[in-house]
């Protein structure tokens, strides 16, 4: 490519591309966490954020950190394992916004267990919130988009464990696998709609629910000592993933998987 021909992308500066200023975004999980990390980055670039989630306290601690920040945030109790809810909290922000343009579905549990101990109802639950949330709200996010016209982008929240067989993590493993082939099919079909869909696979991530899963720190220790940059991540490295992909400047980027993983699986 020559000089002459990268000046004939016009006089922008490369950042305006991640400008989200007039953008509606829906995160689901935004109590806490990535999805907290997510909400406050994306208002920060400009986007109005709903944010979804169960805990309705922790909703309103990233309301008020969105609103010091300087953002726009609106809550919606959610429980994403009903999709009747899910439907009607994104029909409340096209209503009130008129368009959707992101959907990042973040919300999810672990549960820890080997396969042969893992039992009915836990591997149940795991799936309800990590596979079918993530379906219900990519459907009617897209449903909304299409009805609208809006060349969305949906963000779906995968793992590091689908690049890799992690002891323990069987259930946790298995639904976030389904993520990750749910969000290629829906990249190949909502082409045409000019929707996008992308996952990001995180590695191990300082969260409220991992040290729940990890509280004396001895798998985060493991996982920082594996990694090349020899530290476990935190919700802000996936929260620039999950903006690059809300944003124009991912706008040829669709059906992919962003692992941001400090290098402890490198798949080809």
């Amino acid at each position: 490519m020559t000089y002459r021909q990268i000046r004939s992308y016009g006089p922008r500066m490369p950042l305006t591309e991640y400008d989200l200023t007039g953008r509606t975004a829906l995160i689901t999980g935004a109590a806490g966490g990535i999805g907290r990390a997510c909400a406050l980055l994306l208002a920060r670039a400009g986007a109005t954020v709903h944010c979804a989630d169960l805990d309705e306290d922790g909703l309103a601690g990233t309301r008020a950190l969105v609103s010091a920040d300087g953002g726009t945030a609106r809550l919606h109790p959610l429980d994403v394992t009903d999709d009747t809810a899910v439907a009607a909290v994104v029909d409340s922000v096209v209503r009130s916004a008129g368009r959707l343009d992101v959907l990042a579905a973040i919300a999810g549990i672990m549960h820890t267990a080997p396969v042969l101990d893992t039992a009915d109802e836990d591997l149940d639950r795991v799936l309800a919130v990590n596979f079918k949330g993530v379906l219900y709200a990519c459907r009617h996010s897209a449903r909304a988009m299409i009805a609208t016209g809006t060349p969305g982008s949906l963000v779906t929240m995968a793992s590091g464990a689908v690049d890799t067989a992690l002891s323990g993590l069987f259930a946790y493993s298995a639904a976030k696998a389904a993520v990750v082939q749910l969000t290629r099919t829906l990249a190949t079909e909502l082409g045409p709609h000019g929707i996008r869909a992308n996952v990001v696979a995180p590695g191990w991530i300082r969260t409220p629910m991992t040290h729940r899963d990890d509280p004396a720190g001895h798998r985060t220790a493991a996982m920082a000592r594996r990694s090349p940059l020899g530290r476990a991540g935190e919700p802000e490295d996936i929260a620039h993933a999950v903006l690059h992909l809300a944003s124009d400047a991912s706008a040829f980027t669709t059906g992919q998987i962003i692992r941001p993983n400090g290098g402890v699986a490198m798949p080809w």
